[in-house]
């Protein structure tokens, strides 16, 4: 009852905030400094979601904006931080590993991990496309801000996405002149340092260095002794040369790089893991946990197995401005990502679901764009890309508790080398006309290209009395080729100064691929799938008042989204992709901020969503089906809990000697969740709220910055991510998010 009372609260609250304010997201609460008097109005917020800086106030998009002081408040320290900011989007790290991403946006994203599939949402650093979740749970060291885009991303971005796009900017060393140095210790062995240090080398060159470590002890822990799971150790660096030699051109070289060495990351098994005996039947070996979590577990893995990542990559972006109405822009990249990670899917001392997975990627990219702007109706953008993505990968199965004869176990082992090459080519165009005052036209269309080539051997290594089962099951390199086109449409009405009202429509695109997890002679026969397609259309209204005070927007959607990839669970080898569903999908989103007074800024987001499957073609639901299981639902759709909100408060306080004291705090709340396809009840997360507070003291002439904060105050447990691979031992895993936790941050700019 409390905890409903409570959700009511935040609802409500928000409720009045967005009435009021029509909020939208914008910068925090301006900080006065000594001798200036204290702003009273909300600073302007930029995007680049056309390929443009604009205000956010005139872009036909569903975006959010966050600044690098925003995202210190909401207290993130990667990507995932951005976990209840954003109407319906959900962002967390991703299923058993330390360097992954699984993000939804709108009920849309990746529904498996295995390199084989393409995300559903887009990541990207400075304009270049991150191919794989892998190496995208991004430590926010050097950000400048980030956006994400909510629906269809077809026309302007370099890869197609069907659900929407993250955009990270890092510091432009022309613009961020200077720097800064930070440290922060938290409890569960939290140390952390940062730093940035830029400006320009002489009239035409400018550079900046900029690099982060990030460690904890882990907050998971080790039943068996030894080191706890679920830590970090992630060393990260960046390094930027721009070159302006004229105001006709400007290009910046790029160099990244990190490393990441953590050990296993660890969830709980939700269901009774079974093992299956041949003369006495199925076994429980363990039954399923239940009630709170103590955030502890252990493995079947010997000590030293953890997962290690390098991800570095270079790129050289060029613009020359042809003349007062044309720009020619250029990114070129390279990037490559390598991991060994182990991940014990079963969560557990019994070796059911064990796996090596060791990917060494690499991605190169191009992508060309024409801009014009008359200076005055007329805007448009022609461009090309491509891009060439390789991925080879290791894997090892290991399972030598998941059989037994009369008790005494059967060792097995399953080895896995796969070869994907996907080439990726595009042409776009889209054009923006005021037709008449205040009513602008916008439409694009794009070409899309997508080839797969892929090759791949499993084998399998059976012990005694089944060693007559050995062999191997080659899949032939084979190739396929998906093209689409993708068009966006607009209309917006500028009704007056701070009122801007938009229709549009747009169809996104994720190309089909072939099943990485294909281990019989049949799977390999029926391993191609289609690509997904959705279209969606979308109305809103952004606002801002005459003071610039109150700034907000409310978005009304609807998609259809066709021929969705769903990996299921068949058999202990059998994990077929099938296009087995069309799915309705609405939703309403309300987003934005308001000053009260002169130091006081509230932020909020409240959605809802309604995510439903039209048709859900699963072979498995029908009853004549030897494998029938009656406890496959496909009710909900996964990651698309009906509402979530968050509201946000920042109060300043100057102080007599020019330095100034923060107080801030959130509270966001989302209702149920499913975390698998197959709705699994054990993976399914009830209604949550999580709190978080700090404290910010700035020194006169804000050299000095000190902070404090608490994250998930209340302590809440909560699922946030699961594995569901139910025709092995049952195992049906959960992973949880961040325990209570607090830090203390020491910075010093210059």
């Amino acid at each position: 009852m409390k905890r409903k009372q409570l959700s009511m609260a935040i609802h409500g609250a928000l409720v009045v905030s967005l009435l009021v304010g029509a909020p939208a997201l914008a910068q925090d609460a301006p900080k006065a400094k000594e001798g200036e008097q204290v702003a009273k109005t909300l600073d302007t917020v930029t995007v680049t979601a056309r390929r443009r800086a604009e205000s956010i106030q005139d872009v036909p998009v569903a975006v959010s904006a966050f600044g690098e002081d925003q995202l210190k408040d909401l207290q993130a320290s990667n990507v995932d931080g951005l976990q209840g900011a954003v109407p319906n989007m959900n962002i967390v790290q991703g299923r058993g590993s330390a360097n992954s991403v699984n993000v939804f946006i709108r009920g849309i994203g990746q529904p498996d991990a295995l390199q084989t599939f393409d995300p559903g949402v887009g990541m990207y650093v400075d304009d270049v496309y991150y191919s794989r979740i892998n190496g995208a749970l991004f430590s926010l060291f050097d950000i400048a801000d980030v956006e994400v885009l909510r629906g269809p991303q077809g026309t302007l971005y370099g890869k197609n996405s069907t659900g929407g796009a993250v955009k990270l900017t890092t510091k432009d060393p022309f613009s961020y002149e200077g720097g800064a140095a930070e440290l922060t210790y938290g409890d569960y062995g939290r140390a952390e340092a940062r730093f940035y240090a830029g400006g320009k080398l002489s009239d035409t060159v400018a550079g900046s260095i900029a690099g982060a470590w990030i460690t904890n002890d882990g907050y998971v822990k080790n039943r068996a002794g030894g080191h706890n799971f679920n830590d970090d150790d992630t060393r990260s660096v960046r390094a930027k040369l721009g070159f302006k030699p004229s105001e006709a051109f400007e290009a910046m070289l790029s160099l990244d790089y990190t490393k990441q060495d953590a050990a296993l990351t660890m969830g709980r098994p939700m269901a009774n893991l079974v093992r299956t005996d041949v003369v006495f039947g199925p076994v429980v070996l363990q039954p399923g946990e239940t009630g709170k979590w103590d955030y502890s577990a252990q493995t079947s893995f010997a000590p030293g197995k953890g997962q290690q990542m390098t991800h570095q990559g270079v790129s050289l972006s060029m613009q020359w401005n042809l003349s007062q109405a044309w720009l020619l822009k250029s990114i070129t990249a390279y990037r490559k990502l390598k991991t060994h990670s182990f991940i014990d899917i079963d969560a557990s001392k019994w070796e059911l679901g064990d796996v090596l997975v060791a990917i060494d990627q690499d991605q190169k990219s191009q992508e060309l764009q024409l801009q014009f702007d008359n200076g005055s109706n007329l805007r448009a953008i022609f461009g090309a890309y491509w891009m060439r993505e390789h991925v080879p990968s290791y894997q090892e199965a290991y399972a030598s508790d998941l059989y037994a004869v009369a008790g005494s176990r059967v060792s097995f082992l399953r080895t896995i080398a796969d070869d994907l090459t996907t080439t990726s080519t595009a042409a776009f165009a889209h054009a923006s006309w005021e037709f008449v005052p205040s009513w602008t036209l916008s439409a694009g269309v794009r070409w899309t290209r997508d080839h797969k080539d892929y090759e791949r051997t499993t084998s399998t290594f059976w012990g005694a009395p089944f060693t007559g089962l050995n062999g191997t099951v080659p899949f032939p390199r084979t190739g396929a080729t998906w093209t689409a086109v993708t068009p966006s449409f607009s209309l917006q009405k500028k009704i007056s100064a701070g009122l801007m009202w938009y229709a549009s429509a747009n169809r996104g695109f994720k190309s089909g691929g072939f099943n990485g997890r294909a281990n019989t002679p049949y799977d390999v026969a029926h391993a191609k799938y289609n690509p997904e397609y959705v279209w969606t259309y979308e109305t809103g209204l952004k606002m801002e008042s005459a003071d610039h005070r109150l700034r907000g927007g409310i978005t009304a959607f609807t998609s259809r989204y066709k021929d969705f990839q769903a990996r299921v669970s068949q058999d202990v080898s059998t994990f077929p992709v099938l296009n087995a569903a069309a799915l309705s999908i609405q939703g309403l989103e309300l987003e934005g901020s308001a000053m009260l007074g002169e130091r006081t800024t509230v932020t909020g987001q409240m959605s809802w969503l309604d995510a439903k499957y039209d048709r859900f073609d699963d072979f498995r639901l029908d009853p004549s089906y030897p494998g029938y299981d009656p406890n496959v639902s496909h009710a909900h759709v996964p990651f698309s809990p009906r509402f979530t909100s968050r509201i946000a408060v920042n109060h300043a306080i100057p102080l007599p000697d020019g330095g100034m004291l923060s107080f801030g705090g959130d509270v966001s709340y989302r209702t149920r969740t499913w975390l698998s396809v197959d709705n699994r009840d054990v993976l399914s997360q009830p209604a949550y709220t999580v709190v978080g507070l700090y404290g910010v003291w700035d020194s006169p002439e804000y050299k000095w910055q000190v902070r404090v904060g608490v994250r998930n105050l209340t302590d809440e447990r909560y699922m946030i991510d699961g594995q569901e691979f139910a025709s092995v031992a049952n195992i049906q895993t959960a992973y949880y998010g961040l325990p209570r936790n607090w830090y203390a941050s020491v910075r010093y700019n210059f």
